[in-house]
């Protein structure tokens, strides 16, 4: 009985029965900001219906369109604005282009200010008016726009209001201006705690971290925004150590601070001390995470393939009734295309009630690294219908599916649609997957051709697509003058060298391949070490190659060697032709069993109990010997094995993959 008497039931009553009472309209006003979208449609539609004559609609407008905007309704605000109101005030101006503002609606924050200007019966717009509008334009990096507000900024005599400034100041140290910035925050007259932070967040913009920190450290009052702006600017230019000293020093924190430092780490690719920073948070209590919190750990999350961690920030969302708007959706999404969980991705981007490109983009590309190529072709088909328009990370999503289906034709199609249909300019990655696409299909001349015909210089990943189908295809003519167009590139480039000194073993030129060898050692060439990670309740586990560091390091070796004698009994012979060490043969294949992912595997078997799916996540392409192995163990031990490398997914079942053995 005491919920259904709750202040919004009050006043949805009120409001049906008996409107026309002043207490009853402040009762409304004041606890505005609690409604849910519901009860603002239901009492919308009795105002709409049975019209207030004593009130201003304005005043009621301006707490709808906050309410809508809290909720992320912009179309729901913009409805309010243009058919609830006649004859809008500047409050509701202000009002609708603070809602555009803070869910950086830029574009439309500037379209209305310029219908303000010009409409004959609007408002001449104010201080507040021009902070948003000018917020806009440094988001946007628009000087010129930002040039024109200013001027209105002078004409309406609010260059020296304190907010205005600041947000001035903000502006052009946006857009590069940086001497400018600094001269308006040295003219001011009066300066609070924010416009030092201004200060010091521009500087830390434009990479000036020592300028900032000069500034930081001069000011005599500082506030936990401030603390928290210098941790980013830290964490911008990669300097973690001094960020995580700053955020230890902190004499008290509050949630902004723990995501600029849990940002910092997933922004630098520390994804485990991100997820590791997030428990601390956890523990340390008194503090509940926000959706930029979730945001950071879902992106750590998705690039270690932390399934468990995703889907328990998933179930804490749903459980704090945490509105999952666009940013936070396409986070969930995105951690669970990632993570292998492609209908789970689909579930989420399903239930989202705003999309843009990214959101279709995140499910096309999941789709494409788990071979799903029709599925990812039938999305963009959908986006497209949807009236959205694609971009660059679109179509790398359609030319991966095209890529790991062997559909060079459909892949062709697509990469000349972009600046067809659609005028956007191939970058240097749609390149690289046309050459991969064309090499796996053996077609070499044609890819070699593409890349000549470039706009711009290839790079090593570009001519390492083509490498690759030169050693499929056994092209060792044309490998071997890629290899040279490589180490034109880059002199130390290991992958090449390893490539050559075994196309010349081949061939028996056994002095040009220990010459490889040798060049490898003299300029102490190292190949990428390879990396795999693997989550068991809930911890994250990093294996390199070679890994003896782990505390069940015995019973790993052990599990590889009880691994090893039954693939050996089901036929599985080791490459050894991937070792380019001059040892002996028994040497290479204890090499072999030592991969990344075999030891990560050897730890899951361990850890986990039986039937359970292990997933794997490897920062190199899988080779073909783990390839090969892993397809056997997984009938050997009866389990579901999903490994994700660098270009896709493979999922291990029965003796089988599902890439069919083409990656």
């Amino acid at each position: 009985m005491c919920q259904r008497s709750s202040p919004l039931l009050v006043i949805t009553l009120a409001v049906l029965h008996d409107y026309n009472h002043r207490k009853t309209i402040h009762l409304l006003l004041r606890c505005a900001t609690q409604l849910s979208m519901r009860q603002l449609f239901e009492i919308q539609a009795q105002i709409i219906a049975s019209p207030i004559p004593s009130i201003d609609p304005n005043i009621i407008a301006v707490k709808f369109i906050g309410v809508s905007s809290s909720h992320g309704n912009l179309r729901h605000s913009v409805l309010i604005f243009n058919h609830f109101l006649s004859f809008p005030n500047i409050f509701a101006y202000n009002a609708l282009l603070k809602a555009f503002s803070q869910h950086n609606a830029w574009h439309t924050t500037i379209s209305y200010f310029n219908n303000q200007l010009v409409l004959p019966n609007a408002p001449n717009p104010d201080e507040y008016t021009f902070t948003s509008v000018l917020k806009a334009c440094a988001g946007l990096a628009q000087v010129l726009e930002g040039q024109k507000v200013h001027c209105f900024v002078t004409k309406y005599g609010c260059e020296s209001n304190l907010f205005v400034r600041n947000s001035l100041v903000d502006l052009y140290f946006k857009v590069g201006c940086n001497c400018i910035a600094q001269k308006l925050f040295d003219e001011m007259v009066v300066r609070d705690v924010v416009s030092w932070n201004t200060l010091i967040s521009g500087y830390c913009f434009s990479g000036m971290v020592d300028k900032a920190r000069m500034v930081f450290d001069g000011m005599m009052e500082k506030n936990l925004v401030s603390w928290s702006t210098m941790i980013s600017g830290y964490a911008r230019v990669g300097n973690l150590e001094e960020a995580r000293q700053l955020f230890e020093n902190m004499p008290m924190r509050n949630v902004v601070s723990w995501n600029a430092m849990i940002a910092g780490y997933a922004q630098n690719e520390k994804y485990a001390d991100a997820i590791e920073l997030f428990r601390q948070m956890q523990h340390e209590g008194g503090l509940a995470p926000n959706d930029v919190t979730l945001v950071s750990v879902l992106s750590a999350c998705a690039h270690l393939g932390a399934l468990d961690l995703g889907k328990w920030i998933h179930r804490f969302i749903r459980r704090n009734k945490i509105e999952v708007g666009l940013f936070l959706g396409n986070a969930l999404a995105d951690m669970y295309a990632k993570c292998g969980c492609v209908l789970e991705a689909k579930g989420v981007f399903h239930e989202m009630h705003e999309r843009d490109v990214i959101s279709w983009s995140i499910i096309i590309m999941g789709l494409a690294m788990y071979g799903y190529a029709n599925e990812a072709f039938n999305f963009f088909a959908e986006m497209i219908e949807d009236g959205l328009e694609p971009n660059d990370i679109s179509f790398m999503g359609l030319l991966t599916a095209c890529t790991h289906a062997g559909l060079v034709d459909k892949g062709l199609e697509y990469f000349d649609m972009m600046p067809q249909v659609y005028g956007i300019t191939p970058k240097i990655e749609h390149y690289g997957c046309v050459v991969d696409l064309l090499s796996r299909a053996g077609r070499l001349d044609q890819a070699e051709s593409l890349i000549n015909s470039m706009p711009m210089q290839p790079n090593v990943i570009v001519w390492g697509a083509l490498l690759g189908g030169c050693r499929i295809y056994k092209d060792a003519e044309r490998g071997e003058r890629v290899v040279w167009r490589i180490l034109e590139l880059d002199s130390n480039h290991s992958g090449s060298l390893v490539y050559l000194a075994n196309v010349y073993a081949s061939m028996g030129r056994l002095d040009d391949a220990a010459s490889c060898r040798l060049r490898m050692r003299d300029n102490k060439s190292m190949k990428t070490p390879g990396c795999s990670w693997i989550e068991i309740n809930n911890s994250v586990y990093e294996f390199f190659m070679g890994d003896s560091s782990h505390p069940q390091s015995l019973r790993i070796y052990s599990m590889i060697r009880e691994l090893k004698w039954k693939m050996k009994v089901a036929g599985y012979k080791p490459k050894t032709d991937l070792v380019i060490h001059n040892i002996d043969e028994e040497e290479k294949e204890d090499a072999l069993s030592t991969h990344s992912e075999k030891l990560a595997l050897a730890f899951g078997l361990i850890n986990t109990s039986e039937g359970t799916t292990i997933r794997i996540v490897k920062n190199l392409r899988v080779c073909n010997d783990c390839h090969d192995a892993i397809k056997i163990i997984s009938k050997i031990v009866e389990r579901e094995i999903v490994v994700r490398d660098r270009s896709r997914f493979h999922h291990f079942k029965d003796g089988k993959c599902s890439c069919n053995d083409y990656w």
